[in-house]
């Protein structure tokens, strides 16, 4: 093998013949990394390859041939195989032959010598017998080995080569493949696994040339290689593992589903860095969840975080819910949000009125007199400023457009006060412009053809500085140049429905723009910033029929990507905005919070890598049994902080149970000799009980739990305090007793009151096994500290003492089953155990029992167990919030409660009549009205709540919300009612209001003018001369007698009801009534308040048109641009449009013609 090599000079290179850019992996095959036969590209088995690879081709066959050109001319076939790559710059090019001998003998894989271009060596791997393909396979690799200086940390070459196989006897029988590729230590080779079939290299003759390509087993190939500058430094970036922060000492944005809008803007507010100087909090906001503080805190992360970071704090101060973060909103609405709550939060501060210095310009609306002097104009604030793209080719049309004038003459003079109708201009002017200014172009805009929003992609330039000072009203100050430089392009990329928003920004006033896409930042062109978001028709589509939108996957011959917003900042306070901003500047109050919050997920990191030395150890004291109401000795579930919530403890697996002992008796205040710890096991009931004390003091946590533990939950342990002592000493129940029959019981207890309605443990006893039920009294007693003497059991017991509490005793076996006890009966005859729980309660007079019954209270303790079985805490909502409602409340209800039951729970609450109360049920999606409830005696409120049956629809509401109304009348009174939804016409028929009226169900037409007098305001002299008629897709479908029956009025029907105008009260007999209806281009899109109209006979419709506008009430321009036809009343009929000298009661003959009014 003798490879031959030399370096070309880049300043004699002549690439002006080079081919164009395009795509051959479909006939040329993969390209695909190489390099050990390792990693296979295959087009038959892989989708998904490198994104930033290009391969390229030679030209289209041209009309003429051009001369051949052969392999060992280099110069010659440089500048066909390997054209230079527009927009970018060489740094150094070469080229090297290697010449291969005895191909049939080679190695699987062989390579040639080493060669050296851009300060790297490199070499050509080949696989004469295919890398696991029947092609041979060439690659360009780095040609570092053992032993050689090894390349700096981070090296990388953006290389563009051909490889170029050709026969050394006949230089004109050759093959090539060009590719482009960004060599890296992690992808050091890349090339064509399919370059050329082995096969075909060995036929008799290749392409009709006479000879083979291996001729003699043997063959050339010269590799092509160019390297090029990367002033971006991410040309042909695979971006794996790609750090912003490393490379641009900038980090991004996380996208939380579709934010990428809100994160350009974010990032365009950022690095407007006088914006972030202006102090907006006060320590005190800390506890507040606001978007001022949410944005400080963002911005501070990003200036410090090392990663990207989430903007899910700042969507949640917006009150923004899931489905709001999918959903793309408006960028320039959410920027005035931004501001105004920035605003509200710096009023009264030294800071109030900064944000206004630096956005908010002045403009100017006028109308000025062209013959007198007289001028109507008013001066206002803007934060920005919407230019129109469409019919503008730059920046300076969409501003002229902006300030253009219109001149005010003929019918459309202007009215001077003092003056009459006069000829005038009217238009808008600057009267100053902001530090930053904010353009926001009109990148997406109603097509009325197609009737919906679209995204213009026209081309549209502007510039990198400009001069607003032509748009400035002649009064304006110009003492300082009105000189803006461009900071920031915001840019789109799709289509209305489906795209992608990221920005170009220039952080510094003399450096480099920077694109920021999401959590992604990288270095780009002025080219990039610029001209490349202009919009408008691709350059050079080599013949393709246009490129594929990688959002909408359709092809077009227009740029999906363009500018939909520009942030300049005026050139003489350029240096103030972009200001440096230290550390030093953030509030101190915001640094500390921030590291406290970043410590405490170091802490947490730190515990869930050693989560596997620890234990978590659910501990129960006597106090949280105390504090519990409900089931149980407690609710493991409960919020922790609260007094009946156990408290978990994260203890070394290692730590003997004495260690553990010792540190919650310190916690208790007590010696650690005066606490014992029992294992709680989980019996087959569903409940969590003590079993046995932890007898064995050096036994670790990690034995016990073993050896005791559930394996599905933590380690629950129960904390006994000693209570009996001998000597200073406790004396521990020995519940475990060798050879005893008779052994202590641990029992807890109790208490049902049933005066305070509440259940709560009173403490625990020891009582032996033998023993009878009756026994315990005398310790309940103790514990209550009621009177001495033998208590009278309600279930037979007493010794006749004086007046002692008569007591009713159960056992808690589980949720449901709360069982009464026999007195007589021992405690093994009861089968009661250790860990058990026995409930007592007074015995009530029927006097007191009455009582409590009467205010909705329960008297027994198997009835108050059913109702904390069937607790439901439900919310309740007014449906029409009005000043009189209160705010949402919560009450706690019991599922079996009927409609009856708990409408007297809210009307207690709200101190109103329950009758007339109505609830409706709520969506569960949409948080609004579902269903009104609909009394039933067999319906519960779980029932109501959670329905059984039904679709889905259905089923999709809240179980635990209702929305509540009080009606004027009672339910009963209601359902004799029917409500009717109509619609009051005023004002022509431009003002609509739209009333609910109830009406008896029997009633008729006649019986909704009270409650529509009532509603709409109505005088007495109105009511008279009042029409209702139905309509129906938009135009009139009969008129309603006074005595028509509502009862055929049907609910998909819309009730108009109007005063008829006095123009058809006096009518002449020879007039005609026409309906009309308003449409939009074609009849079957109704729209507006369809009405009758009065015709006369003989009226052109030049006179008939103004007695339309007075009809319709609309005037001037707005009813110029109204076109009006005559429709038939069918399905498929044809508008005829009308003419000012028409008749419109010859015309319109027919007795179901219509009269349209298009627009």
């Amino acid at each position: 093998m003798d490879p031959v090599s030399h370096n070309l000079d880049i300043e004699a290179m002549d690439s002006e013949d080079g081919s164009e850019v395009a795509d051959l992996k479909a006939q040329l095959g993969e390209l695909q990394m190489g390099g050990g036969g390792e990693m296979l590209i295959d087009d038959y088995d892989v989708v998904d390859e490198k994104p930033d690879v290009a391969i390229i081709t030679p030209d289209e066959s041209p009309e003429e041939p051009e001369p051949e050109v052969l392999a060992d001319d280099y110069d010659a076939m440089k500048a066909r195989v390997l054209p230079e790559i527009p927009d970018l710059e060489t740094d150094t090019e070469a080229v090297h032959t290697w010449h291969i001998e005895n191909w049939r003998s080679l190695e699987k894989k062989a390579r040639g010598s080493r060669f050296e271009c851009g300060g790297h060596p490199w070499r050509v791997l080949l696989f004469p017998y295919g890398n696991n393909v029947d092609f041979a396979s060439f690659y360009l690799e780095q040609g570092y080995e053992d032993g050689d200086e090894k390349p700096s940390e981070g090296w990388y070459a953006c290389a563009q080569f051909t490889l170029v196989l050709w026969n050394r006897q006949d230089p004109s029988i050759y093959v090539y493949h060009t590719a482009n590729h960004r060599f890296n230590a992690e992808e050091s080779d890349w090339g064509f696994t399919r370059f050329a079939e082995i096969r075909r290299l060995f036929a008799a003759q290749w392409e009709d040339k006479g000879r083979p390509m291996i001729e003699n087993d043997a063959v050339n190939v010269t590799a092509y290689v160019r390297i090029y500058k990367d002033p971006t430094g991410v040309l042909w970036h695979n971006f794996i593992n790609y750090n912003s922060k490393k490379e641009t000492e900038m980090v991004g944005l996380k996208n939380q589903g579709a934010t990428c809008y809100l994160n350009s803007l974010l990032q365009s507010l950022y690095f407007t860095n006088a914006f972030r100087k202006i102090p907006t909090e006060k320590e005190a906001d800390r506890k507040t969840a606001n978007s001022a503080w949410a944005l400080q805190r963002l911005f501070y992360c990003l200036q410090t975080n090392d990663d990207a970071v989430s903007t899910q704090e700042l969507t949640a101060s917006f009150g923004w819910e899931t489905k709001h973060i999918f959903e793309q909103q408006d960028v320039q609405e959410l920027s005035r949000i931004l501001m105004e709550r920035m605003e509200e939060r710096m009023k009264g501060t030294d800071a109030e009125n900064a944000l206004a210095k630096m956005f908010v310009g002045k403009m100017k609306t006028y109308i000025s007199c062209i013959n007198v002097d007289y001028e109507s104009s008013r001066i206002e604030d803007f934060w920005d400023i919407q230019l129109n793209v469409s019919g503008n080719k730059n920046l300076d049309d969409s501003l002229k457009d902006y300030v253009q004038v219109e001149t005010m003459e003929g019918e459309n003079k202007y009215f001077a006060e003092g003056y009459g109708l006069q000829d005038a201009r009217k238009g808008v002017i600057f009267e100053s412009f902001p530090q930053v200014l904010h353009l926001q172009l009109k990148r997406f805009e109603y097509d009325i053809n197609r009737d919906a929003m679209m995204k213009v992609n026209d081309r549209y330039e502007f510039p990198e500085i400009f001069d607003a000072s032509p748009y400035l009203s002649e009064s304006a100050d110009r003492s300082e140049p009105y000189i803006y430089q461009l900071h920031g392009v915001l840019v789109h990329s799709g289509d209305f429905n489906a795209g992608h928003y990221y920005a170009f920004l220039k952080p510094t006033a003399d450096g480099h723009f920077y694109k920021f896409d999401d959590d992604r930042v990288t270095r780009a062109t002025m080219k990039e910033a610029l001209e490349e978001n202009f919009g408008g028709d691709y350059a050079k589509l080599n013949g393709n029929v246009g490129v594929r939108n990688p959002y909408t996957r359709t092809l077009s011959t227009k740029r999906s990507m363009s500018a939909y917003m520009l942030v300049y900042i005026r050139q003489s306070r350029v240096h103030g905005i972009l200001q440096n901003v230290t550390e030093q500047d953030t509030p101190p109050h915001l640094a500390k919070q921030l590291n406290e919050e970043r410590a405490a997920l170091d802490r947490r990191r730190k515990e869930r890598e050693e989560q596997h030395l620890y234990l978590s150890v659910g501990v129960i004291t006597e106090e949280n049994f105390k504090a519990h109401q409900g089931f149980d000795l407690t609710s493991w579930d409960t919020e922790s902080g609260l007094d009946p919530a156990p408290r978990v403890h994260r203890v070394l697996r290692t730590s003997t149970l004495a260690d553990f002992a010792k540190t919650l008796a310190e916690t208790q205040q007590l010696p650690p000799e005066q606490v014992r710890l029992w294992v709680m096991v989980n019996r087959q009931n569903k409940t969590t009980r003590p079993d046995q004390p932890l007898s064995e003091p050096e036994m670790t946590l990690d034995e016990a739990y073993n050896k005791y533990g559930s394996r599905d939950k933590s380690f629950r342990l129960w904390l006994e305090k000693a209570s009996q002592f001998e000597d200073g000493k406790p004396i521990w129940p020995d519940v475990q007793p060798q050879n005893s029959s008779n052994q202590p019981i641990l029992v807890f207890l109790k208490y049902f009151d049933a005066d305070a309605q509440s259940l709560k443990g009173i403490g625990h006893v020891y009582i032996k096994k033998h023993s009878k039920v009756a026994d315990m009294v005398p310790m309940i007693h103790q514990l209550m500290g009621w009177s001495h003497g033998t208590s009278i059991l309600s279930n037979g017991l007493t010794n006749g003492a004086s007046s002692p509490p008569t007591l009713a005793l159960y056992e808690e076996i589980k949720h449901s089953m709360i069982e009464p006890m026999k007195p007589k009966a021992t405690l093994q005859q009861a089968e009661i155990q250790d860990g058990d729980i026995v409930c007592f309660q007074k015995t009530l007079l029927e006097k007191e029992a009455s009582a409590i019954s009467q205010v909705g209270g329960y008297t027994d303790a198997r009835e108050f167990y059913d109702y904390l079985l069937n607790r439901k805490t439900v919310s309740f909502s007014p449906k029409m919030v009005t000043e009189n409602d209160r705010e949402i409340f919560k009450i706690d209800l019991s599922r079996k409660m009927t409609y009856e039951q708990f409408s007297a729970k809210v009307g207690e609450y709200l101190r109103v009549d329950p009758t007339h109360l109505r609830f409706s049920t709520v969506n569960a999606t949409t948080g609004k009205v579902k269903n009104i409830v609909r009394r039933n005696a067999n319906q519960n409120l779980y029932q109501i709540l959670s329905p059984q049956f039904g679709t889905y629809i259905n089923n999709n509401q809240r179980d635990d919300a209702l929305y509540y109304e009080i009606l004027d009348m009672s339910l009963s009174e209601l359902d004799t009612k029917k409500n009717l939804k109509v619609t009051w016409v005023s004002e022509g028929v431009s003002k609509e209001e739209t009333f609910d009226i109830l009406v008896p169900k029997l009633g008729t037409v006649r019986d909704l003018y009270p409650g529509l007098q009532s509603k709409a305001k109505l005088d007495d002299e109105t009511i008279p001369n009042i029409r209702i008629y139905e309509a129906h897709g938009g135009k009139v479908y009969k008129e309603l007698s006074e005595d028509h029956q509502v009862t055929t009025i049907s609910e998909f029907v819309t009730l108009y009801a109007e005063s008829i105008p006095e123009e058809e009260r006096d009518a002449d007999q020879g007039d005609i009534a026409i309906y009309c209806f308003h449409f939009d281009k074609e009849p079957n899109k109704p729209h507006g308040v369809p009405f009758k109209f009065i015709v006369k006979p003989g009226e052109i419709f030049k006179d008939t048109k103004v007695r339309l506008s007075k009809r319709i009430g609309i005037k001037g321009k707005q009813f110029d641009k109204i076109k009006f036809a005559v429709i038939p009343r069918s399905i498929y009929a044809k508008p005829s449009y009308l003419n000012d000298d028409d008749v419109l009661a010859d015309v319109a003959a027919g007795a179901e013609d219509l009269l349209g009014l298009d627009h």
